[in-house]
């Protein structure tokens, strides 16, 4: 047994799922498949959207997590990129992207830490909504010499994070104001909730409430001389909307570029519409029960938090049920042709934490693949 292992090299490695120029129909499965003529359009059709509407595009990056499509969507006009995350960003920093906004809280002397390093080498906006997390920063920043910008985080109907009168945002701004090293930007104003309304009239009236509070916000400010320059916020599911109310300096849309079933669910209207671009493609690994097949993605390879996946093609089938390394499939219109080894696109329910679930992009044009992308940022949560 010892002479055995001796003998097995140290770069025994899995194959490649496929190499570019290959038939798509050869990518080994499970695999995150990018269609890019889809992925393209929606990506242009959204930097055209902020362009006619002279409405920064700051896109979320935590949707996708990679250096390549942040680095499409910069060569489309976009102004930089969120992150959620600080360790998140690094991957980022590290391929020259220099203007990253951290649309999210931090507490902890490591992630004051984190802030202060990426500083160094790039434009960092952080995002605050307690007094205490300015102290941190402020002390932080005048230690080293690096200069941040600080966003005040405002509740605009998400009831998660920010401030929630303008009394209380004016505080953090006098606190910001107290340290040479910080420098007020403006506000967040981010309204998850009402990106995902399924009517199309549902949306715009939330979107249109979340936009007068934010106004609200900035008029307060105004009337104490202190101008937002900044007010970012939005997402995929209202950007239109709040593109055109005149409020919001900057658009944060991140599943825009991939589209997922939920979103796909939704009611669109107008110009602002985009194609589902990410799938993951499986196999029949199992037909032994009649009207039934089993797959070989499951949970460790699908987000189900929006539901299960759809099935892309063929249409004669359902994914009903995900165990850890299986899916479970409805026949729907059952015969007696064997599936077995079929091969099936899925549209995943939620595209951002299924993304983290891989490590590279498949990217394809006319069933060939055309690119790998890495997933940079994958499992960067700190």
């Amino acid at each position: 047994m010892e002479t055995f292992l001796q003998n097995i090299p140290s770069t025994l490695r899995p194959p490649a799922p496929v190499e570019i120029g290959r038939p798509l129909s050869t990518v080994a499965t499970p695999a995150m498949l990018l269609d890019l003529d889809a992925f393209e359009s929606n990506l242009q059709g959204m930097a055209d959207w902020a362009a006619r509407h002279k409405i920064k595009l700051r896109p979320h990056a935590k949707a996708h997590k990679s250096v390549a499509i942040a680095e499409a969507q910069i060569a489309r006009g976009a102004i930089g990129i969120c992150c959620q995350k600080l360790s998140e960003a690094y991957p980022f920093a590290a391929a020259g992207v220099r203007n990253i906004l951290i649309s999210n809280q931090f507490v902890g002397a490591d992630k004051v830490a984190m802030a202060i390093e990426l500083s160094r080498y790039i434009d960092l906006t952080v995002c605050v909504d307690h007094p205490a997390q300015i102290t941190a920063l402020g002390e932080a920043a005048k230690a080293s010499g690096n200069r941040l910008t600080v966003l005040p985080e405002v509740d605009i109907g998400q009831g998660r994070c920010g401030v929630s009168t303008p009394d209380d945002l004016m505080h953090l701004v006098s606190s910001i104001a107290a340290y040479d090293m910080l420098h007020f930007g403006g506000i967040q104003a981010y309204h998850g909730g009402a990106q995902h309304n399924a009517s199309w009239n549902d949306r715009k009236a939330a979107a249109q409430r979340a936009a007068d509070a934010t106004a609200a916000y900035v008029r307060y400010l105004d009337t104490r001389g202190v101008r937002c320059a900044t007010v970012t916020g939005s997402g995929t599911g209202c950007a239109e909307f709040d593109a055109a109310s005149g409020v919001y300096t900057e658009l944060q849309p991140g599943s825009y570029a991939f589209m997922d079933k939920h979103y796909g669910s939704l009611e669109w209207h107008g110009d602002l519409q985009f194609q589902n671009a990410l799938f993951i493609a499986t196999t029949i690994m199992s037909t032994a029960r009649e009207g039934r097949a089993v797959c070989d993605v499951g949970l460790k390879g699908l987000a189900v938090d929006s539901g299960m996946p759809m099935v892309h093609a063929p249409h004669t089938l359902q994914y009903i049920a995900a165990n850890d390394e299986h899916g479970i499939l409805e026949i729907l219109n059952v015969d007696r042709h064997d599936r077995l080894g079929e091969r099936i696109l899925l549209i995943p329910g939620h595209c951002d934490p299924t993304v983290n679930l891989y490590d590279q992009f498949i990217g394809f044009r006319k069933n060939v693949v055309e690119c790998i992308w890495k997933v940079d940022a994958r499992g960067l949560s700190q």
